[in-house]
């Protein structure tokens, strides 16, 4: 069960699978710069509960679309030009919600390497489980109270505040986060509407944070196997609807076990692998959850 996934590849197939498209890439990119200027004028021309509700929903997607960006720029697998990887990982997506590429890969590039290992850095976000209902939903409380992401904003306010005592790198992603926060306000307030910028905030210390926890459930969490060195044993790909892909899973983020198979291809080219292994026969006796609620279901247990 352990086929040498480049071998199971054509030429024109690996070739076709990585390469890189400028165009969808901006197409991404503006995508989602869109989607927030357009939550904010309806948030703006629609001002009631639901829609504040509806917005905050959708920001906290959108922030974790960035932080999608982030992390396909810091593979190099998004547009041609480095620079561009660059600008986009810092300008257009990573300081909105303080993060660091560099720092980000750092441990990111740990996770495939030791993938499947005791040594796995992100294991402790997912080893838990299978957890009982009781627990779960005390997890799901914490990130919609915002008590997880309170953590997260007096995380970036300490380091703020011994931002002299930071490396080079950090120091300047705080201050792009500062940097583009601030505009986002005075764009907000040059539109008459500054009070609206709370529910970027709200959306970054809830929304954001309970879709980055399902995200780490779906991704790896009650696998078949966590300490198999077989990828389809300790990562897992879920067939989602469109409306999922919005809110939880944006940019093919769902075909997580295609992107630690080749870790070179386009988000927007990993439903492609997954139908050319598919049709290979290299997933057989592989299960593909339908689904997040079905998947919830699984990692849980009636206490």
């Amino acid at each position: 069960m352990t086929t040498n996934i480049r071998e199971l590849l054509t030429a024109e197939e690996l070739a076709r699978v990585t390469s890189k498209d400028d165009l969808r890439a901006a197409c991404i990119v503006l995508f989602d710069w869109a989607m927030v200027i357009g939550l904010f004028v309806l948030a703006a021309a629609f001002p009631n509960p639901v829609t504040m509700l509806f917005t905050v929903l959708l920001l906290g997607g959108r922030q974790m679309a960035f932080g999608v960006l982030v992390h396909e720029t810091g593979h190099k697998s998004f547009f041609t030009s480095q620079s561009v990887n660059d600008f986009v990982a810092t300008w257009l997506s990573g300081y909105w919600v303080f993060s660091d590429k560099d720092a980000y890969m750092k441990g990111h590039l740990m996770h495939h390497k030791d993938c499947g290992t005791v040594d796995d850095p992100d294991l402790k976000n997912f080893d838990a489980y299978p957890v009982s209902i009781t627990s779960f939903k005390r997890k799901v409380l914490r990130d919609i109270t915002g008590k997880i992401g309170w953590r997260r904003i007096v995380s970036i306010g300490r380091s703020l505040y011994r931002f002299n005592e930071l490396k080079p790198g950090v120091k300047k992603m705080l201050a792009g986060g500062v940097i583009c926060n601030l505009a986002l306000l005075l764009a907000l307030s040059v539109a008459g509407f500054a009070e609206l910028y709370a529910l970027w905030v709200i959306a970054f210390m809830t929304s954001h944070m309970l879709i980055t926890r399902i995200r780490q459930i779906a991704e790896h969490a009650a696998v078949p196997d966590h300490f198999d060195p077989d990828i389809r044993l300790n990562t897992r790909t879920i067939y989602i609807s469109w409306l999922e892909a919005l809110l939880v899973a944006p940019h093919g983020l769902n075909f997580h076990l295609e992107h630690h198979l080749i870790a070179s291809v386009p988000i927007y080219r990993l439903r492609e692998l997954h139908q050319i292994l598919l049709d290979k026969g290299y997933y057989e006796g592989i299960e593909f959850p339908k689904g997040y609620l079905g998947l919830l279901r699984r990692v849980t247990y009636a206490t």
